[in-house]
C-alpha cells in the first residue's frame, strides 16, 4: 500500500507541476518562424504567409492537453456509449469553430467478447495457468473502471478448442516456414507468436492457413517490455500483466466492414445487400495475451531450441514444441451489426468548393487510448480551433476542408471505409488527405506521404516552430539517422542526406483514400519509447508521465496538421512533386528486376515499365516546368495533375484482392502494415509466379503511361 500511496501522490504532485508549467511552455513556443518567401505552389506567397502566421498563433498546448483529459476520461470502444459521447464532444467543438457539422452513423458487423479464456496444462493435467489476467499496476488510477474491455483480437472466431503448442516466433511467413522446415506440423495445434514483425492479422492468417486452430498472441518484454527500459509505472515500458489487443482482421485483403466490401453500411441498407462476412474473417481463435500470462506456457514447452534470432527476453530457454503442454482455449465472441458515428466538419471553398482537402484522425480506443488515437484527437481539436479563427476573422479557402473524426477504425479502418466508400465519387475531385493517428507518443516527429507530396511535407515542417526552439524540420533533421521509421517499406533506400518521408502501406484511415481511390494522403506522428499500446496503460496518467507533460507536442501535431490543411486548400497551383514521383518508381522498378534475378524467377521483361517510367519523368519534368510557370486557365492544370495520381489505380484491382486499386502502393499480404512497393509485381515475384508477375508488369506499364500521358497533355 505504500508504494501504492507514494505513486499516486507523485503523480498528483507531477499533474499540478505540468499545470502549473504548461502554459509558459506554450507560450514559449508561439511562433518563431519566419515565413519562408516563396513556397512552391504559390504565385505569391505574402498575403497566405500573413494567413499561416494568425493561425500557427492560436493552437494552445493548455487546451489540447484539456480536449485530451476529456476524451479519455472513460473507456470508449467504437460503438460504446462513451464513444458516442466523444462524438457528441467532437461535434461541439467543430460546431463552435464554425464548421457546417453533422455526425454519421453505420450499421457495421463487429465483435465483442462474452468470453475468452485461456488455460494451460503439463503431461499430468496439472493447470500451469489460466486467463487472460486482468491488467494491473500499483497506483494506475484508471485500470480498475468496470468498463475496461476484457482483452481479446477484433474480428477473433469462436470456438472451444484444445491442443499442443507450437512457437513461431513473430509469426511471419519465414518465421511458419522454418517451422515446417524443422517438420513441426502445425495442423491441430495452437500457435504461440509475440506481436512485432508484421500485422497481427498476418499471424492468424498464415496460421490458418498451416491448420492451426487457435492462436495466441502476447507481448514479449524484449520488443516492448522491461528489456527495453523501465516499465510503467516507473517508465514508459509495457508492464508484465499489459496486453496489446488489436484486430485480427485480414486487412490486406479489404478493410471496413466485412459484409460489404466497396459498398457503404449505411444505416438503411437492407440486409439482403450484406454479403457473407469470410471474406476477410478468421476461421480460428485468436487470443492475445500478456507476457505475465504467456511465460508458463513458453517455459513448459519442450521440443528443438528456438533457432537464432527466435529467443525473447523472459529469464529461460525458448523451445519450438510440441511437448511439455498443452492448451485449452475458449472464445465465445458476440457479433452483431452496430452502429457506429463519423463526425464531418466542412468549410466550404469560395473557388474550387467541389475539390476536397480532407484531414482525419480516428477518435475510438480499445480502452482509453491516450496516445492512440486521441492524441490526434486533441491536435485535430486545435488545428480546427486554428482555423475557426481565422474564419471569424472573415478567411474562406479556396478549396473546402473537411475535418473528419472516424470511428471503429481500430476494428478495422471501418468508420474512414464505409464514409470513402459512400463518396467515392465526390472524392475524384478531392485534392488530399492528411491523416493524423498516433499523433504523440514522444518528441520525435515523423511523416509518411506519396512521393509527390513528400517535400510538401518537408516544406510544412519547416514553416512550424518546434517546442526545442527552432523548427520541426530541424529537429526532425537532427534525429533523421535514428530509427524513427515512420511506416515501414519494401522500398530501397532513398539516397541522399534529406529527412526520410516513409511509404503509406497500411494501419491507419489514409488506406481507403489512397489505396482504393487515389487520393494523394500523408501521415504525421511523433514518437517516442512507447509500450502500452492497446493496452488499459494507455491513459492520460502514462501519457503526462511519459509522453508529453506540457502537451506542448499536441500544439506542435495541431499547427503541422492544420497547415497542412490551409497551405493545400489555398494554393494557386496543386504542389505535386511528380519528378520525384518517377525517381521513385523508378527505382522501385530496378529494384524489382534485381530481386526477380535473386529469385530466380526468369521470363520477366521489365523494358516496358523501365520505358514508361521514363516517359513519366519526362512528362513530370514539363509538367513541373508549368507549375513554376502556371498557364491561364490554372483550374483546368489543377485537373491534369490530379489526374494523373488517378492514373494509379488500376479499375481490377490487385489479384487476389481487388479491392486495392493502386499499381504504385499497398499493404502487402504477408506484412499488413508495412507497404509493399509496386504490388503486383513484387509479390508475384515472392511466389515465383512469373506468369502473375507478367501480367502485373502489364498493368503497372499501363498505369505509367497513362499518368505520362495525362501531364504531357497539360499546358
Amino acid at each position: 500500500m505504500m508504494i501504492r500511496k507514494l505513486l499516486v501522490a507523485s503523480f498528483s504532485l507531477f499533474a499540478v507541476l505540468a499545470v502549473q508549467t504548461r502554459d509558459s511552455a506554450a507560450q514559449s513556443s508561439t511562433p518563431a518562424t519566419v515565413a519562408p518567401a516563396q513556397v512552391f505552389g504559390y504565385t505569391n506567397f505574402s498575403k497566405e504567409a500573413n494567413i499561416e502566421e494568425k493561425f500557427l498563433a492560436v493552437p494552445n498546448a493548455k487546451l489540447a492537453g484539456e480536449h485530451l483529459k476529456s476524451l479519455t476520461a472513460e473507456p470508449h470502444i467504437a460503438s460504446s456509449p462513451e464513444d458516442h459521447k466523444t462524438a457528441e464532444y467532437v461535434a461541439e467543438k467543430f460546431r463552435a469553430a464554425g464548421l457546417d457539422t453533422e455526425i454519421v452513423p453505420y450499421r457495421v458487423l463487429m465483435n465483442q467478447p462474452k468470453v475468452v479464456k485461456v488455460e494451460a496444462f503439463d503431461p499430468s493435467g496439472k493447470q500451469l495457468m489460466s486467463g487472460p489476467t486482468r491488467e494491473h499496476v500499483e497506483g494506475d488510477p484508471f485500470d480498475k473502471d468496470p468498463r475496461v474491455v476484457m482483452p481479446f483480437n477484433g474480428s477473433s472466431g469462436s470456438g472451444d478448442v484444445t491442443g499442443e503448442v507450437g512457437y513461431a516466433n513473430y509469426g511471419r511467413l519465414e518465421d511458419y516456414d522454418e517451422l515446417a522446415k524443422q517438420k513441426i506440423d502445425l495442423h491441430g495445434k495452437i500457435v504461440v507468436v509475440r506481436y512485432g514483425g508484421n500485422f497481427r492479422g498476418v499471424k492468424v492468417y498464415i496460421a490458418e492457413q498451416r491448420g492451426a486452430v487457435g492462436v495466441l498472441i502476447y507481448s514479449d518484454p524484449q520488443d516492448d517490455g522491461y528489456y527495453k527500459g523501465d516499465p510503467y509505472p516507473n517508465g514508459p515500458w509495457r508492464p508484465d500483466s499489459g496486453v496489446q489487443r488489436g484486430s485480427v482482421q485480414y486487412l490486406f485483403k479489404y478493410p471496413g466492414d466485412p459484409e460489404t466490401p466497396g459498398i457503404a453500411s449505411t444505416p438503411d441498407l437492407p440486409d439482403s445487400a450484406r454479403v457473407n462476412p469470410e471474406g476477410n474473417q478468421p476461421h480460428i481463435i485468436s487470443i492475445p495475451l500478456s507476457y505475465k500470462d504467456a511465460a508458463p506456457i513458453l517455459e513448459a514447452l519442450k521440443g528443438p531450441g528456438v533457432p537464432q534470432g527466435w529467443q525473447g527476453a523472459l529469464p529461460f530457454r525458448y523451445h519450438i514444441g510440441p511437448g511439455g503442454v498443452r492448451v485449452h482455449l475458449v472464445s465465445e465472441q458476440d457479433y452483431q451489426r452496430r452502429t457506429i458515428w463519423d463526425v464531418i466538419g466542412k468549410i466550404k471553398g469560395v473557388d474550387d468548393p467541389e475539390n476536397w482537402v480532407v484531414v482525419g484522425n480516428h477518435r475510438d480506443a480499445w480502452v482509453y487510448g491516450a496516445v492512440d488515437p486521441n492524441s490526434g484527437t486533441a491536435s485535430m481539436l486545435e488545428a480546427v480551433h486554428g482555423v475557426g479563427a481565422l474564419l471569424k476573422e472573415g478567411w474562406k479557402p479556396k478549396r473546402s476542408i473537411l475535418f473528419c473524426s472516424w470511428d471503429a477504425e481500430e476494428e478495422g479502418l471501418i468508420g474512414s471505409t464505409e464514409w470513402v466508400e459512400q463518396h467515392a465519387q465526390q472524392l475524384t475531385n478531392a485534392v488530399a488527405y492528411f491523416n493524423v493517428d498516433v499523433a504523440v507518443s514522444g518528441p520525435d516527429f515523423s511523416a509518411s506521404a506519396v512521393p509527390s507530396l513528400k517535400n510538401f511535407m518537408r516544406d510544412i515542417s519547416k514553416s512550424v516552430p518546434s517546442p526545442m526552439g527552432d523548427t520541426v524540420y530541424q529537429e526532425w533533421r537532427a534525429n533523421r539517422h535514428g530509427s524513427n521509421e515512420h511506416r515501414a517499406s519494401n522500398a530501397p533506400p532513398q539516397p541522399g542526406d534529406e529527412v526520410r518521408v516513409s511509404d503509406l502501406g497500411s494501419g491507419s484511415d489514409f488506406t481507403p483514400f489512397l489505396q482504393h481511390i487515389g487520393v494523394p494522403s500523408t501521415d504525421i506522428g511523433s514518437g517516442g519509447p512507447y509500450g502500452v499500446y492497446h493496452s488499459v496503460f494507455d491513459n492520460y496518467a502514462w501519457f503526462v508521465m511519459n509522453a508529453d507533460p506540457h502537451f506542448v507536442y499536441l500544439q506542435q501535431m495541431a499547427r503541422v496538421l492544420g497547415l497542412e490543411a490551409i497551405r493545400m486548400a489555398d494554393t494557386d497551383v496543386l504542389p505535386y512533386d511528380y519528378p520525384a514521383y518517377a525517381r521513385e518508381v523508378k527505382a522501385y522498378i530496378e529494384s524489382a528486376k534485381r530481386k526477380a534475378v535473386d529469385a530466380g524467377v526468369a521470363g520477366l521483361d521489365f523494358g516496358p515499365s523501365l520505358d514508361a517510367a521514363t516517359k513519366f519523368a519526362t512528362a513530370a519534368d514539363h509538367a513541373h516546368q508549368l507549375q513554376l510557370n502556371p498557364p491561364a486557365d490554372v483550374a483546368q492544370f489543377n485537373a491534369t495533375l490530379r489526374a494523373a495520381e488517378a492514373a494509379m489505380i488500376s479499375p481490377a484491382g490487385l489479384p487476389n484482392r481487388p479491392w486495392y486499386k493502386h499499381t504504385i502502393y499497398a499493404p502487402g499480404e504477408y506484412t499488413g502494415y508495412a507497404a509493399v512497393v509496386i504490388p503486383g509485381v513484387n509479390e508475384a515475384i515472392e511466389a515465383r509466379d512469373s506468369a502473375r508477375a507478367s501480367q502485373q508488369l502489364t498493368v503497372l506499364t499501363e498505369s505509367l503511361e497513362k499518368a505520362a500521358q495525362t501531364l504531357e497533355n497539360a499546358h
